[in-house]
């Protein structure tokens, strides 16, 4: 790929740097859409965030962004799965675009989305380097124990059936802050984290790297989530299918669109407005909070089995950072790894230590940083190019 009109500064040794240089990064979600471009430090330069899905409007926002400047040296694009051969991030050429449309299905509430604002932002910006962040990548060392399902060897080599992982660069980005947080270095920490969101998923990690994930080969295995099911009994799928004939598709859109928090409660898959209705005195709303704290708690105790001890919990995610309800009802009910409710609310947009001081277990609470770690891992694979 040419890096022709790229403002970067090139070192002594020949490695090219983009400190400096502002970098666009791509978020392109299921429902939503957000640009943002990043200057020296991190900073936000000129953002766009807007809560419909990515299509038509996608060129038409990034054309704007671009008009109101400053122009971008790179571009970063989170793509959620990367499928069973790219699983490191990098330079996103014809040959890795075309690998990605077959992955696509793997997400197909994410990742094709993503690649409408890939294409859109390679047309407005050809003379620029694009990166494609992977939230997969943060998992490609699962040990077989934790990656390999019981099946056939046939399905796990033709198809690479196996779990993959995801919510990996909120997951990179959270555990960095937390070590600084907590005054350790990532690879001497032991942490269970959960990423709270639209979709929800916990991670155990062992010496700063993920040993285990709850998401899986797609990001609908896991946790219960806002629209999504999370796990249910395969049995009962191939039963729906054979013997009440209900279609694949249609289960498949049941599954990721209208099931989680939305098919419990009947009325929302938000959480602040299924606690204010719960203290109105919903059941529904009540029974689906419920359920949902209960599957976290599952979550973290099922990771924190990959661990020896355990040094932190860590929430990140909308749901993890916003809402101090759920924080609570799932540590209050974890007693058994020494949690505690009684956790104090988040007083600032920033990491905090949330549990008491000289809690048996810290809770950190990081707020939500996927594009912050795109715009990391953007420059750092320019600046190793």
């Amino acid at each position: 790929m040419s890096f022709e009109g790229c403002s970067r500064n090139e070192g002594e040794d020949g490695s090219v740097h983009t400190r400096s240089s502002p970098v666009l990064v791509a978020d392109a979600g299921s429902s939503s859409l957000r640009l943002t471009v990043f200057g020296d430090g991190g900073h936000v330069l000129n953002e766009h965030h807007s809560e419909s899905p990515p299509g038509k409007g996608a060129i038409q926002a990034l054309r704007q962004l671009l008009k109101e400047g400053p122009p971008p040296a790179a571009a970063g694009h989170r793509i959620v799965h990367g499928g069973p051969e790219l699983r490191s991030h990098t330079l996103l050429d014809d040959a890795v675009r075309a690998r990605l449309t077959q992955v696509a299905e793997l997400a197909p509430l994410h990742v094709p989305q993503a690649l409408t604002v890939v294409d859109a932002a390679r047309e407005l910006l050809p003379g620029v380097p694009h990166v494609a962040c992977f939230d997969t990548v943060f998992h490609s060392g699962l040990t077989a124990a934790a990656r390999e399902y019981a099946v056939p060897t046939g399905w796990r080599e033709t198809y690479g059936l196996r779990r993959y992982g995801f919510h990996g660069l909120s997951y990179a980005w959270a555990l960095a802050r937390a070590a600084e947080l907590l005054g350790r270095r990532p690879e001497r920490l032991h942490l269970v984290m959960v990423h709270l969101g639209g979709g929800c998923s916990a991670c155990a990690v062992r010496d700063g790297r993920s040993v285990d994930t709850t998401m899986g080969f797609t990001p609908l295995e896991g946790l219960v989530m806002s629209r999504r099911s999370g796990s249910i009994d395969p049995g009962a799928l191939t039963w729906l299918l054979t013997r009440k004939n209900l279609a694949a598709n249609e289960i498949e859109d049941v599954l990721n669109q209208r099931s989680g928090l939305l098919a419990l409660s009947g009325t929302s898959g938000d959480t602040r407005d299924l606690v204010r209705s719960r203290t109105a005195g919903d059941e529904r709303a009540a029974l689906a909070l419920d359920v949902f704290t209960h599957q976290c708690r599952r979550g973290i105790a099922g990771m924190a089995a990959s661990l020896s001890r355990l040094d932190a919990l860590v929430f990140t995610g909308e749901i993890g950072e916003d809402q101090p309800e759920v924080r609570e009802e799932v540590c209050a009910g974890l007693s058994v790894f020494g949690l505690t409710g009684g956790l104090r609310p988040l007083v600032a947009e920033r990491p905090e230590i949330v549990s008491e001081p000289g809690a048996r277990v810290p809770v950190v609470v990081i707020p939500t940083g996927e594009a912050q770690q795109i715009n990391v891992e953007t420059r750092a694979l320019l600046d190793r190019a």
